[in-house]
């Protein structure tokens, strides 16, 4: 079964920045799981699955626009230290700040008495990255994930 909107692909990878080493892997755990088509996963990588088939291996590389997108300068918002809980905050960190949409990863730029300044970039944002992609499976979706535009079951949303 060729991988194309609604359907459920199971897959591992390994990212890295291209020409870098390896940030992240899924060969430690279970392979991720999304419903292609519904913005699930960044847009290059994506794509580059499409009409592939359980057992295939491939790298591909995703320029930044097709990705996390571009930095954006002057993404930064000043936000009371009081919403960061207990977490260390030092200038560099990434940390998850909840806001009103979710969590979102941000990065500290700045610690005050009161008060922390943090870019609003993702911090993978402005970079070419590189994946190393096995499809475990790929199966039809069913309506409900459909209708919900995600995963259920293994390896996707519990509710």
């Amino acid at each position: 079964m060729k991988i194309e909107k609604d359907r459920v692909v199971r897959f591992h990878y390994t990212v890295s920045e291209v020409g870098q080493e390896p940030i992240e892997s899924s060969k430690d755990r279970e392979p991720l799981a999304i419903l292609v088509g519904h913005g699930n996963i960044i847009p290059g990588l994506e794509k580059a699955m499409e009409d592939k088939e359980a057992g295939a291996i491939f790298g591909v590389d995703v320029a930044s626009a097709d990705a996390y997108g571009e930095r954006r300068e002057g993404l930064t918002q000043r936000v009371p230290k009081k919403h960061f809980g207990k977490e260390k905050l030092v200038p560099g960190a990434q940390v998850v700040l909840q806001t009103n949409f979710g969590p979102r990863a941000v990065t500290v730029q700045k610690v005050g008495m009161s008060v922390v300044d943090v870019d609003l970039n993702h911090p993978m944002a402005g970079k070419d990255l590189h994946f190393d992609v096995e499809i475990i499976d790929v199966r039809e979706a069913s309506e409900e994930e459909i209708q919900h535009g995600h995963v259920h079951g293994d390896g996707g949303h519990q509710h």
